[in-house]
């Protein structure tokens, strides 16, 4: 029998890791709870890595972007998933964590329905995303290895982007973002594709994670951001060419 995910909760507000327990041992999952930061880094260097780490913003000891900011560091968790959970839900917060290279962001208070379900698409996705990288391994020519737009270029194998010759640090989620926007240029995605296509989630859910990511990604990519085009009224669409 296979192991369950575990998912690590880092949250000092005790009835909410008592809920969030309960709902995620029932959907199947595993859970280890903490109150503090460090604690929480001591734990993912322990003898198994969680699957997905729910992380308070503010903790009592160090702020979870802080946490956030030296799992992304260290090669190991680089591509941990990270959900941040705050009770604060003004931009620059998103944009701090984010920016930290958190996976998500959830507002307290939250529905439990809706977290499961973030849950559960960043794992499928993280999953599909690790067969497809075993699969670029046994591929043949067809894959390019290497895209070239403008002033974006692309190793599609190492996870690695260049803008005017300087190298742009990425999430994976930012990456599979920006791939994304590239297969379909010149097509305009509504926000309800993005969030199938990219988040890998199918469900009716109030959400403004892809203008966010949207935004940091244009931040991101400096003077080659112009090539994402706010479509009004439907979404966004990558340039058909960079000169467009």
């Amino acid at each position: 029998m296979s192991e369950s995910d575990l998912i690590l909760i880092v949250e000092d507000e005790e009835d909410l890791v008592d809920t969030l327990e309960y709902r995620l041992q029932k959907e199947g999952f595993e859970t280890h709870s903490t109150d503090k930061g460090k604690e929480a880094l001591e734990f993912v260097d322990g003898d198994r890595t969680p699957d997905l780490i729910l992380l308070d913003l503010m903790l009592p000891d160090i702020s979870g972007t802080e946490v956030c900011r030296r799992l992304r560091e260290n090669d190991q968790t680089a591509d941990l998933p990270i959900v941040m959970l705050t009770a604060r839900d003004e931009e620059i917060d998103r944009v701090v964590g984010f920016e930290a290279g958190a996976d998500d962001y959830v507002v307290k208070p939250f529905s439990m329905r809706e977290l499961v379900l973030r849950i559960r698409a960043i794992l499928r996705r993280l999953r599909q995303q690790e067969e497809e990288d075993d699969a670029d391994d046994q591929a043949s020519t067809e894959t390019p290895e290497e895209i070239n737009f403008g002033e974006i270029r692309i190793d599609v194998p190492g996870h690695r982007v260049w803008v005017e010759d300087d190298e742009v640090s990425l999430t994976a989620l930012e990456f599979k973002l920006l791939t994304t926007f590239l297969e379909r240029k010149g097509r305009a995605q509504t926000r309800d594709v993005l969030l199938s296509d990219v988040w890998g989630i199918n469900a009716d859910i109030k959400t403004r994670t892809v203008d966010t990511h949207v935004k940091r990604l244009r931040e991101k990519l400096g003077p080659a951001g112009s090539y994402i085009e706010t479509v009004r009224g439907v979404g966004y669409r990558f340039r058909s060419q960079p000169d467009d």
